[in-house]
């Protein structure tokens, strides 16, 4: 996949074997995975065997999460992108908005500002008719993020037994 989204402050690109260092960073933190099912990578491999699926995503639905990388220091923030999403809910497929980052990057807008670029890409580059996301019920901010970039909150769900909000958003270019 050959992809390079820009923003005012940051760049989006594929996400590569070279960032299973990070990966292992961000998602070694068990504050990081809180809202995540509490369940923390513990071995380098994990983190490994997350990138290899993300790579077999953009081979199979030619999307997939991407690296948020900051312009002004070339630092590993986290990732966000769309993902074509079989398993959340069961009923089924849709494209999911996510993100996730390390927590020194937390509270600087950066999830919602690369949020933005992926559902304007989502929109204008693929066309896709609707985006959507789901946050656990007692992620405040994550609810927030989505909410401030325009998804409509549409019911709740249930997942891995917790309440999830679901959102969705059609694209107002169709």
């Amino acid at each position: 996949m050959n992809l390079k989204l820009e923003t005012k402050r940051l760049y989006l690109r594929p996400i590569n074997e070279d960032d299973e260092q990070d990966f292992f960073e961000m998602d070694s933190n068990p504050k990081v995975h809180e809202f995540l099912g509490n369940n923390p990578v513990t071995s380098i491999e994990q983190s490994r065997g997350y990138i290899k699926s993300i790579l077999q995503q953009y081979k199979d639905n030619g999307v997939g999460r991407l690296a948020i990388i900051k312009k002004d220091t070339g630092e590993f923030v986290g990732w966000s992108g769309l993902k074509f999403e079989r398993e959340v809910r069961e009923e089924f497929d849709y494209y999911d908005l996510g993100y996730r980052l390390k927590e020194k990057f937390w509270g600087h807008g950066y999830a919602t500002e690369a949020a933005i670029a992926s559902l304007d890409y989502g929109f204008n580059d693929l066309k896709l008719k609707e985006i959507c996301a789901a946050a656990y019920a007692k992620h405040t901010v994550s609810n927030i993020i989505l909410k401030k970039i325009g998804l409509k909150p549409s019911g709740t769900f249930t997942f891995d037994n917790e309440l999830c909000n679901w959102y969705v958003l059609q694209n107002p270019n169709l």
